[in-house]
């Protein structure tokens, strides 16, 4: 399935239908009156998180979406029909925005929200309305009011707990294929992976969402190499794994250079928890891998993960150690969406 995580889109919801202008006319009845029913309204547009979708893939090929208009209003009374909403179908995490790509008008994090986006317009009054003392015969009747249109941006970020960050070729894709059964393309060339990736991993019996993103180089929010535009799918995540391959040269600095490409992205991804991994280490030999793992301790400031995913060397404590992050995280936001006591205890003593 192809990557889209950013489109754009055209929305129109449906006019009103028009009042009808109308008179009972039967037979044996001599004052008849008016008649003439309402109309319908136009259709709203509604955009809508759903499960079983990872991408906006769907929205390269059709950009306009319109509702339909309201039925007009008939003799006897008959209101027209409403017109026919449209939804857009999106996967969870996606943010809608102005046509100025900047105004959030919404943000659907979980499946099942729903947001309209455009309100059909209300149906004219038929003459019927308009019957009065002094007007008994209303000659006239209003037309439906304009559906509301309008430009709208999507933009995707990945729903996952724990992100994967590093350099090209830090081991990023070979990790998620060995702890999840996705299945990234791996290869011994930079940029291999060229759009985000997420798998489901499971340690102890628990899961969590493990996402990939393209590798960062040095300038990376300037836009070199690929630039930094995927780093809004870890945005959302709990924790960032950041893998430093055990073949570079200067493991210090190679750290560093992914640490500078997160802050100057922003957004608040450099204030995640972190835990650091130096990864490949099954093809460096015992002395070159404990400088490289002290060089990389007094650069992060933590103990790096010395981990291997074609041995399996280390995996299942960096995995422990990102389920233990992603748990507590878990369990602070359970506390703080529970709703307070009602104890209604006075709090005397005996």
């Amino acid at each position: 399935m192809k990557f889209l995580d950013e489109t754009k889109v055209y929305i129109r919801s449906g006019d009103g239908g028009a009042g009808s202008v109308s008179f009972r006319r039967e037979k044996y009845i001599e004052f008849g009156g008016p008649d003439g029913g309402d109309g319908g309204r136009g259709g709203d547009v509604w955009i809508e998180a759903v499960d079983g979708l990872n991408t906006l893939i769907d929205y390269r090929f059709q950009q306009h979406f319109k509702a339909k208009t309201g039925g007009h209003g008939m003799g006897r009374n008959r209101t027209g029909a409403g017109g026919d909403s449209v939804t857009l179908k999106v996967p969870a995490g996606t943010q809608v925005f102005e046509e100025d790509n900047e105004t959030l008008i919404c943000d659907l994090t979980e499946v099942g929200q729903r947001y309209r986006l455009a309100a059909g317009g209300n149906g004219g009054f038929g003459n019927a309305h308009f019957k009065s003392s002094t007007n008994q015969a209303p000659r006239h009747a209003n037309p439906g009011l304009e559906g509301q249109e309008k430009t709208v941006w999507l933009r995707l970020k990945l729903i996952a707990d724990a992100g994967l960050v590093g350099l090209p070729n830090a081991g990023k894709s070979t990790f998620l294929a060995a702890v999840t059964r996705a299945r990234p393309k791996i290869a011994n060339y930079p940029f291999t992976t060229l759009h985000p990736n997420l798998g489901v991993a499971t340690i102890d019996g628990r899961e969590f969402v493990l996402a990939d993103i393209p590798g960062l180089i040095e300038g990376a929010h300037e836009g070199v190499g690929i630039g930094d535009r995927f780093l809004g799918h870890v945005e959302r995540t709990r924790v960032l794994l950041h893998l430093v391959s055990a073949l570079e040269e200067d493991v210090a600095k190679a750290y560093k250079t992914v640490r500078h490409e997160l802050e100057a992205y922003g957004h608040g991804i450099a204030e995640k928890a972190e835990i650091v991994a130096l990864s490949q280490v099954d093809v460096v030999d015992a002395k070159a891998r404990a400088a490289k793992v002290r060089a990389l301790k007094k650069a992060a400031g933590q103990a790096p993960f010395e981990i291997s995913a074609v041995t399996g060397e280390g995996m299942t404590g960096a995995l422990r150690a990102l389920r233990d992050i992603i748990a507590g995280a878990r369990d602070a936001d359970d506390e703080a969406a529970a709703p307070p006591s009602t104890d209604g205890g006075s709090g005397a003593k005996d």
